[in-house]
């Protein structure tokens, strides 16, 4: 059995730009868990993140007109996540957000309580990290979540934010930083 072979990005944008809705839908096939899981990062709520990748996939629909199918789907498509996102943050001043995608497997971690030593599992360092995380500024937190968590490049975060690659790396260490300096305050010691 052969290789189906499926349209390119660039083509399903340009069908779209045509009002192709089964072409867009495809678009909104290949991206909706990641996007997803961008939005749920943001807001910490299952159901908010449903909600705010939806409605930034239909105000991107509703702009398609204006974009150059030349440029790649995904930045474009962030902008109007993450505007909705920290939108839906200002409205709601929700500060925290799960990170159990994080510690899934459950290793022990080295964590001081105060009196020793003692093991963290995986969910109580999801806590530490998920408080750690609801500490530090919005803009420290979509910068650590798109470069660590989600393995994109400092060019793929340029483009997302609009800055420079340099400010990218320099916003990124600043955010590391500032969240190692929260996991030591709550208690954890394991080398970040």
């Amino acid at each position: 059995m052969g290789a189906i072979d499926l349209p390119d990005e660039k083509e399903l944008l340009r069908r779209s730009i045509k009002g192709d809705k089964q072409a867009f839908g495809q678009l909104v096939t290949r991206h909706m868990k990641r996007a997803y899981y961008m939005a749920r990062t943001f807001t910490g709520s299952h159901e908010e993140a449903l909600d705010l990748s939806q409605e930034a996939f239909v105000r991107f629909w509703r702009s398609l007109k204006k974009f150059n199918p030349e440029r790649e789907f995904f930045p474009y498509y962030y902008v109007i996540l993450r505007n909705l996102s920290l939108n839906s943050i200002r409205n709601k001043k929700i500060r925290a957000m799960p990170f159990s995608l994080l510690t899934e497997t459950g290793v022990l971690y080295s964590v001081t309580d105060g009196t020793g030593d003692k093991t963290a599992t995986g969910s109580e360092l999801s806590e530490m990290i998920q408080s750690a995380m609801g500490q530090i500024p919005t803009e420290d937190r979509e910068i650590i979540l798109l470069k660590d968590m989600h393995g994109h490049s400092y060019k793929e975060i340029a483009a997302m934010l609009s800055i420079p690659v340099g400010t990218v790396m320099s916003r990124l260490y600043t955010a590391r930083n500032r969240f190692r300096q929260r996991m030591k305050e709550i208690g954890y010691e394991h080398g970040i």
